[in-house]
């Protein structure tokens, strides 16, 4: 595990400043303030050509005059010099360059802002920004932005594209004494994304927890990807302004209509783990709560108090969020009585009445912490006659700094003046306090919710099992389709491309006269629907494309020719003749549902699920999850919804069939993952009852998929890649399985680590490690088989399975090379594990158009040093260290 590549960015030894000015109301002069007075011990080099000294500081007139190692450059000057100083920054060799300058807004600047990317990628240097912020990293005391404000040191990270809020944050957090591990703006985000940053947060032992502003998304697998590697080991709480793009809704879809760009981004980031927030209160509140690392397993809340009111509007909140306000055990209530007058409440929330002493106060929270039964406790205080609010503030601190639980302790000190001194002694004691009832409670949300949120991450969903599928058959027709012109599927197709993938539909024939309708109907059995067959009409029964339950050839004629009639009302120009003849579908105590997909702009394909038939613009009854779903996501997609409260045993109703109607949406979730040209459809109507469930109609809309290299490009979360799995022989007669490593293998791989030998570690980790780290176990195990790749080794004995070795490459910055690493157990080695686990390993890094693989090899660790020869690998020793080996292959 090497140090992250953004470590030197964010953690630099020397910095240079362009446009360091003496003005102290320019960003260049604010910026080279804050780096000379945070306490930064690093060197810093003010670069300005139009002075020899600033601020009491040598200033050079370039990088060249300063001819010292620059780990990070500031930019502080106008846009246009911008392509200059990136040049300059190339040739010192500087890695890393923060952007301030503005003026990337109209056309002219965004084609700029092109060009300086372009030049970057092509000196190998990164980019914060441009129009940004910057950044401060409080325990190094580099601020290394123009903000007014500096930040104390502390565990929790900000990261957001707006300055603006950046700063009022700062200024919030220095009231209530929170302090950051990270505060950085990402501004227009033109090369260092969200993704990236968080993904070196969800490794920085500084940070314990992060707070995320967001306005727009570029790149929604790296953010992601980035969010879900963050959120497996600190809480995130987000908070997104506005709407995304809506992007196109094709008239026939009412998927597209059911699903809005903001419920399918609520769809992404419960996938992550994240809690999003939908307030700047909510997102201090959060930011408080975050600060104090406070834990809790279920949202079970007790609420102290000296005033009923308060106590009720906190419990009615409570309740509207979700949390539990549990009875209060019998032993809680005997302890409570022994200490409390007469007249307190007797239950939750536990009045202890206005004339509460600090002693009062102190033995009721104590009774509270023992009871196991509650999670939390929310102590209110309301500023009485006979009430002491310091006193009573010091005797809650004195009691939790005595009492061995870990239980969160939340505050609410209501008022202000009287309060003012209690509420500082409890921000010094590390007690979170808010001013208000409705802030705590939310605060206690957010903690509930981020472990709610943890288990949908922890989801891995099952491999696509497409050999179950017929998938060749369903891209042969899509393909045809689009060859003609077409793209939309007609009603043969849509139903052959389901059955492709098990989704049960009616069987259906396309007549093209009222005698073929008849024929059509004799073969499949009275009673049957006709429905229009026609490329041009989307929603059938809306323009009486659509005749229900005839029941012999008499009917059919009259309504074929009903039909054809009404349809030349509303499509005079086209001649329309087709139908399809269906069964008519007969489910005794039937419900009616939407099952669909819509593709979003920035999140790719995402699965709707809700109340079904013509009204679902109306009633808009649905949840969105983004494929690849499982069982666990699937139900919870399914019981979200308010038609799922009809689904069980219902009034004479009884339950539907649930695990076909699963079965449906882990299908569908598998044909969107393995068709990138499905761009929307729609089952309207499903039929659930108890013995089957239905797709009544559907409609499949069709376009060309992009010629990308990378695989499920089309999706923003990469499912697991089953296809990569392989089942061989070694050289010795062992038979041994490769795959891609999975999240659950968290146990396979501890144990495997915990197999190698003192020798074998070193030459993996070249330091000793004893085991792995719950932050080690992440990184290896949960990956997104997009910018890294793992695969395993293992084979069974007696039934259990025993990883043998594991191979993984991590791609680098650059996009084009990765880093890569390889150990086997020592009791397998020599024979084939490595090799065969190695060429699986170049295998997939060519597919992902991969050019180079490279790494560090221990010069002692002959082994791995011949087996990279063997496959090709080109070796050198290091400049840098003299024990180590540079390997590198082409591919």
């Amino acid at each position: 595990m090497q140090p992250h590549y953004l470590t030197q960015l964010f953690n630099p030894r020397s910095v240079a400043i362009f446009g360091a000015s003496d003005r102290p109301e320019s960003v260049g002069g604010t910026a080279f303030h804050n780096l000379l007075t945070a306490g930064f011990a690093g060197q810093i080099y003010a670069i300005n050509p139009k002075h020899k000294q600033v601020q009491g500081q040598e200033c050079y007139a370039s990088l060249d005059e300063v001819n010292q190692a620059i780990d990070l450059a500031i930019v502080a000057t106008p846009s246009h010099t911008a392509i200059d100083i990136l040049k300059a920054c190339g040739a010192a060799n500087v890695p890393f360059v923060v952007i301030l300058s503005a003026g990337f807004e109209d056309e002219a600047g965004k084609q700029l802002q092109q060009t300086l990317v372009r030049t970057a990628q092509k000196l190998g240097i990164r980019i914060m920004g441009p129009n940004c912020l910057g950044f401060i990293r409080p325990k190094i005391g580099l601020n290394a932005t123009f903000s007014k404000n500096q930040a104390t040191h502390g565990k929790l990270a900000l990261v957001s594209q707006s300055g603006a809020l950046c700063t009022s944050v700062l200024d919030w957090a220095e009231s209530n004494q929170i302090g950051f591990s990270l505060v950085a703006s990402t501004g227009d985000a033109a090369d260092l994304d969200f993704g990236e940053i968080l993904d070196y947060l969800a490794t920085d032992a500084q940070t314990h927890s992060i707070l995320l502003y967001i306005e727009g998304i570029t790149d929604a697998r790296h953010f992601l990807s980035g969010l879900r590697k963050a959120a497996r080991n600190k809480p995130v709480i987000l908070l997104k302004s506005g709407r995304m793009p809506e992007g196109t809704k094709a008239a026939i879809s009412h998927t597209g209509a059911l699903a809005g760009s903001d419920d399918i981004f609520n769809a992404a980031i419960e996938r992550t783990g994240v809690v999003r927030a939908k307030t700047i209160s909510q997102l201090f509140s959060a930011a408080k709560t975050l600060s104090y690392d406070l834990n809790i397993k279920q949202k079970r809340l007790v609420i102290v108090t000296n005033g009923g009111g308060p106590g009720v509007l906190a419990t009615d909140l409570a309740a509207e969020l979700g949390l539990q306000m549990p009875e209060l055990s019998v032993a809680t209530l005997e302890s409570l009585n022994a200490i409390l007058p007469a007249h307190w409440s007797h239950n939750n929330p536990i009045d202890i009445l206005g004339d509460a002493t600090p002693q009062r106060y102190r033995q009721a929270i104590e009774i509270c912490l023992e009871d196991r039964s509650i999670d939390a406790i929310l102590v209110l205080l309301t500023p009485q006659a006979m009430t002491d609010p310091t006193a009573i503030a010091e005797a809650v601190i004195e009691m939790q700094k005595h009492h061995q639980h870990k239980k969160p302790l939340l505050t609410v000190w209501m008022g202000d003046k009287l309060v003012g001194p209690a509420r500082e002694a409890f921000n010094k004691a590390q007690i979170p306090t808010f001013r208000t009832p409705e802030a705590a409670v939310e605060a206690m949300h957010f903690l509930s919710q981020y472990h709610h949120n943890q288990a949908l991450l922890q989801q891995v969903p099952e491999p696509n099992e497409t050999a179950k599928c017929d998938l060749q058959a369903a891209q042969l027709i899509i393909h045809h389709a689009l060859h003609e012109g077409r793209n939309l599927l007609n009603t043969m197709e849509t139903k052959a491309v389901l059955k492709a993938f098990h989704i049960p539909v009616t069987p259906a024939i396309i007549a093209h006269s009222a005698a073929e309708a008849l024929v059509a109907a004799e073969n499949i059995g009275f009673p049957v629907v006709l429905k229009v067959s026609s490329d041009k009409i989307t929603h059938k029964s809306d323009s009486g494309g659509v005749a229900l339950n005839i029941q012999n050839p008499h009917e059919l004629q009259h309504s074929y020719d009903s039909m054809l009639k009404q349809l030349a009302k509303h499509y005079p120009d086209d001649a329309i003749h087709s139908v399809s003849v269906e069964p008519m579908a007969n489910l005794p105590f039937a419900r009616e549902l939407i099952v669909g997909v819509s593709r979003d702009p920035v999140f790719g394909p995402a699965i709707a699920f809700g109340s079904g038939g013509t009204m679902v613009e109306i009633l808009k009854d649905s949840a969105s999850a983004l494929p690849p779903l499982n069982e666990f996501i699937a139900r919870r997609m399914i019981t979200s919804t308010k038609v799922s409260k009809m689904l069980g045993d219902y009034r004479h109703l009884p339950a539907v069939k649930m695990s076909q109607l699963v079965d449906i949406l882990m299908n569908l979730s598998k044909m969107v993952s393995e068709l990138p040209e499905i761009i929307e459809l729609d089952l309207n109507p499903v039929l659930a009852n108890h013995e089957q469930v239905l797709a009544v109609d559907a409609r499949i809309r069709i376009e060309r998929a992009s010629k990308s290299t990378v695989p499920y490009s089309h999706m923003a979360i990469h499912p697991y890649p089953s296809n990569l799995e392989k089942h061989l022989s070694s050289p010795s007669g062992l038979e041994i399985c490769i795959r891609p490593i999975r999240a659950e293998d968290a146990k396979l791989e501890t144990e495997f680590v915990a197999s190698l030998s003192e020798h074998t570690k070193f030459l993996r980790f070249m330091q000793s490690v004893k085991s792995l780290s719950q932050e080690m176990l992440v990184r290896f195990t949960q990956i997104d088989y997009d910018q890294e790749m793992a695969f395993i080794a293992y084979t069974e004995v007696d039934d259990k399975q025993i990883e043998l070795g594991v191979t993984r490459y991590s791609i680098n910055p650059d996009g084009k090379t990765a880093e890569f690493a390889l150990v086997v157990r020592d009791d397998y080695q020599h024979q084939g594990i490595g090799s065969q686990l190695l060429e699986c390993l170049i295998e997939d890094a060519r597919r992902k158009g991969l050019d180079k693989l490279n790494g560090e090899v221990l010069k002692q660790n002959a082994g791995m040093l011949t087996l990279a020869q063997q496959f090709g690998f080109s070796l050198a020793p290091c400049a840098e260290d003299s024990g180590l080996m540079l390997v590198e292959k082409k591919l």
